[in-house]
């Protein structure tokens, strides 16, 4: 005999489908629809994708919809991004580190920076808070700990975070991309636009929460990602139009950075768009499946994509800063031991030429920098490095200049047979063999019969920075070939 179902749960899950809507006319059939609304009860929220499924219970043909859901294709498609797949328990973790750390980055940024403080600081700040916050909210022991005072609240406190923090991007990119009157303007804008978008969508949240009406949540969708596919938009335009002229690497690289964040946050608002379009329509592209990973399923679109989205917009816009310090100690660095460098031709053609010293009130006393080494270690070095190899590579050029009279032809051609070989080094090292004898025939007042022509890469330099270089080169080349030449007032030999 066949088996008897005892169950009326277990009818419903073991009937073809065929026959199950004639099986609900059982009397345990009203038990299993109360059932059901209850799963579905629990399994209401959000629509960001986050929120942990209840497990599946088969659904008879004409149960009553849960709340929240809706009747139809326009309803189930409305169901709770939660339903879309689990969240890996990883994502909880990096989603608590993230916001931790942008904590800790707006609390910087704000407070711990000194004064004046840079253009769009506060703007920053507010950034990174709306970041912060869009990343707890995504974790699930936030949402549930935030649900059990206020139900479903997570889903519209992470949306409203996610568009105060675009308009928080449009607002620093203003900031750094526009005159301060435009940007002011452009900024009170946009914040007119968050106010209005904030006040629709809790407002719509409110209503839906009370009427159960999917067309309602689906205005509410409707207003949050219109917001942001905008907000995205707009700071991605600016973003590449900036990184195009932006003269700092760091500022280039990071708003690249920020611009391909925002391609992930499009990504995002099409999946949205795309899911609300087919399935209002009837025509059902988006198929719901179990986000096993970071990359499966719905969860790359609904979870990873944002994800992805404020992270890559975060690092981008921080970059700058964090790379200012590191850039601005290798600088310094550069600048010491270039001044080191330098020091010795200094100080053979000060000896020779003291005219070429500058005047200057702050550094009248020549002496007083003799040994860059020495004051390498004083604090105010730091402050005045730049300008003191700024002020070197002048007066060292200005000495070059007045020995062209003495450069010997003769002198080059017996360097060029040494150093053959055609490298930036074996140039340095011929002039840095010119500018030897040409201090000793200075000093010995014996101008050479046949002038040589002054160095070609000498002449290729086009900034401060490429000429202090070409004359560190020449100057080690200096340091390895003789002693002063100004002792006895004989010229000596080159590579003697």
């Amino acid at each position: 005999m066949p088996r008897v179902l005892r169950s009326p749960r277990e009818r419903v899950a073991r009937c073809p489908p065929s026959r199950c809507h004639r099986d609900q006319h059982h009397a345990g059939g009203a038990h299993v629809r109360q059932d059901e609304l209850h799963d579905s009860r629990r399994t209401r929220g959000r629509d960001d994708g986050l929120h942990h499924p209840s497990a599946h219970v088969p659904t008879p043909r004409n149960a009553l919809p849960a709340p929240g859901e809706g009747r139809g294709q326009l309803g189930r498609a409305l169901r709770s991004s939660a339903q879309e797949g689990r969240v890996p328990p990883v994502m909880d973790a990096l989603f608590l580190g993230m916001g931790s750390l942008l904590i800790v980055g707006a609390a910087y940024w704000s407070v711990g920076r000194g004064t004046p403080r840079p253009t769009g600081t506060w703007a920053m700040s507010a950034l990174l808070t709306a970041f912060a916050l869009a990343f707890f909210s995504y974790a699930p022991s936030v949402q549930n700990t935030v649900e059990n005072a206020v139900p479903h609240v997570a889903r519209l406190l992470s949306n409203v975070a996610s568009v105060c923090a675009a308009t928080a991007v449009l607002a620093v990119i203003f900031q750094l991309d526009l005159e301060p009157v435009e940007a002011r303007g452009r900024i009170r804008r946009r914040l007119l636009l968050l106010a209005a978008s904030v006040a629709a969508m809790t407002a719509l949240f409110a209503a839906e929460e009370a009427l159960d009406r999917p067309r309602l949540r689906a205005l509410y969708l409707l207003v949050f990602v219109s917001h942001l596919g905008f907000a995205a938009m707009d700071f991605l335009l600016q973003a590449v139009r900036q990184s195009q002229s932006a003269r700092r690497a760091s500022v280039r690289v990071g708003l690249r950075i920020a611009a391909v964040g925002c391609l992930f946050a499009l990504v995002y608002v099409a999946y949205k768009i795309v899911r609300l379009v087919s399935t209002a329509v009837g025509v059902g592209l988006v198929h719901h499946t179990e986000c096993s990973s970071p990359v499966s399923g719905t969860c790359a679109f609904s979870v990873t994509a944002p994800a992805l989205a404020v992270l890559l917009i975060g690092v981008g816009l921080t970059l700058p800063a964090i790379a200012y310090p590191i850039s601005h100690t290798r600088r310094i660095r550069w600048e010491t031991r270039s001044l080191a460098a330098l020091e010795p031709l200094w100080h053979d053609m000060t000896a020779v030429m003291p005219h070429i010293v500058l005047d200057d009130s702050a550094f009248a006393d020549a002496s007083a920098f003799a040994d860059a080494s020495a004051f390498a270690d004083a604090s105010a070095f730091a402050d005045d490095s730049d300008y003191l190899l700024h002020r070197r590579v002048v007066e060292i050029s200005d000495g070059i200049l007045a020995l062209r009279p003495y450069r010997s032809r003769a002198v080059r051609e017996s360097a060029e047979r040494i150093y053959t070989a055609d490298t930036d080094e074996s140039a340095a090292a011929v002039e840095a063999a010119l500018v030897r004898a040409a201090l000793a025939a200075f000093n010995a007042e014996l101008p050479p019969v046949e002038l040589a022509p002054p160095s070609p890469r000498a002449l290729a330099q086009t900034d401060l920075r490429g000429e202090a270089k070409w004359l560190v080169l020449v100057a080690r080349a200096y340091n390895r070939q003789t002693g002063p030449v100004a002792d006895d007032g004989e010229p000596r030999p080159v590579g003697a």
